[in-house]
């Protein structure tokens, strides 16, 4: 492990460049994200001693080699280019051959929009750990950063909850809380992974209260 530990270490800051093609703007899928999705898993791993420590850990840091923006044709795919990306750079370190497959269907696996069901253990926890970043304050800024680099207004000019009108978070930032992230909790693998989605998500749902009532004029 201790190894395996090392290598990814010196191959995390290209294994980013890998993953945002050389482009460093892309805060929400930078290194930091990285490490914070390796460092949850851990977390998760401490309820799970059954699952490989190191086909997470691999899985975590390699997840997304192949990091198409959100409004990409082939976005739905990207994890699938990831995985096949992530093998063969393995291969190339010597990685056991024994454990690729656990660590290529995990980063299969961990895209919502890949609508891959988690087989394994480590599939399961990697899932949660990258979903759980994007919840929380972190989420929130990760939302509205990726929010801007698409071009989107941040709420409905005169209806930001989407009360009269269907929700549209490939228009409207803020939509996104309510069309996506409130629904993560639900679908977690891990007791301990929905234990801590309930508590960020409740941080979103205070942030869009008091962002609507400002948006409003009401405080």
């Amino acid at each position: 492990m201790k190894k395996w530990t090392d290598l990814l270490d010196y191959w995390r800051p290209k294994l980013v460049r890998l993953a945002t093609n050389g482009d460093a703007g892309d805060s929400a899928h930078d290194l930091n994200h990285l490490n914070r999705v390796w460092v949850t898993a851990t977390a998760l791993l401490s309820t799970h001693p059954d699952a490989d420590q190191l086909v997470v850990m691999a899985a975590c840091y390699l997840h997304d080699l192949v990091n198409l923006p959100k409004d990409h044709v082939d976005r739905k795919n990207a994890s699938r280019l990831s995985a096949q990306q992530a093998k063969a750079q393995l291969s190339e370190l010597g990685f056991p051959q024994e454990k690729l497959t656990g660590v290529v269907h995990a980063i299969e696996a961990h895209s919502y929009s890949a609508q891959i069901c988690p087989e394994t253990i480590e599939a399961r926890i990697v899932q949660d750990a990258d979903r759980l970043d994007a919840l929380g304050a972190v989420g929130l800024a990760r939302m509205f950063h990726i929010g801007g680099q698409l071009g989107r207004f941040l709420a409905h000019e005169t209806d930001p909850l989407a009360t009269a009108r269907p929700l549209n978070d490939t228009c409207y930032t803020l939509d996104h809380i309510e069309n996506k992230l409130l629904r993560l909790p639900m679908i977690m693998n891990t007791a301990k992974g929905r234990e801590l989605a309930q508590l960020r998500v409740q941080l979103l749902v205070n942030f869009r209260d008091q962002f609507v009532a400002e948006w409003r004029g009401n405080a």
